[in-house]
């Protein structure tokens, strides 16, 4: 009987707690805010210029973005300890928005279960070793789980950027 009486009370507060958490804010706010702010809020994927490269796609962060030659075809490929390396972009809450002239974003699965992000098909990561407005792993080639990947930063216009080949050479990621 005590089981019973506090599963209904955590029932309560959490529902408690999602009520408090809701995105509401409309008390306080004309009927045209909630317009203004979904289009103010940032894109899951823009374009940004970058030194020395010129335009990619960037995460929210501004993180460039990768897709790997192996994955063309839009099945993911990068599992386990290569998702340590090249870090799937996940979207965050519904679907994928995207900045002008990105391309189109879906949400793909990917084999743990969860969803990725995808342009045109393609997968998107980031590289942990950029900073946001860098790209370094351009044309990195690595391997994981006996799978081979060639790297390449992803651009509006799907063309390849003009960067030096990098290549995975021992160092903090076992390849890097």
């Amino acid at each position: 009987m005590k089981r019973l009486m506090i599963v209904p009370a955590l029932a309560v507060a959490g529902a408690i707690a999602v009520a408090g958490c809701g995105g509401g804010g409309s008390s306080s706010s004309s009927s045209g805010s909630n317009v203004a702010t979904a289009a103010d809020h940032p894109k899951t994927v823009a374009i940004k210029k970058v030194p020395q490269v010129g335009a990619v796609l960037v995460d929210q962060q501004g993180n460039s973005l990768y897709s790997p030659d192996q994955e063309k075809s839009g099945k993911v490929m990068c599992t386990g300890g290569c998702t340590s390396v090249w870090m799937p972009l996940k979207p965050s809450g519904g679907a994928p928005t995207a900045g002008p002239g990105v391309g189109n974003l879906s949400a793909i699965s990917r084999p743990d279960g969860g969803f990725q992000v995808a342009v045109d098909g393609k997968p998107l990561y980031t590289f942990t070793q950029d900073q946001p407005g860098q790209v370094t792993g351009q044309n990195a080639q690595d391997a994981f789980g006996g799978q081979h990947f060639t790297w390449h930063v992803v651009t509006p216009n799907g063309k390849a950027p003009a960067t030096p080949k990098t290549t995975a050479s021992g160092g903090k990621y076992g390849g890097y």
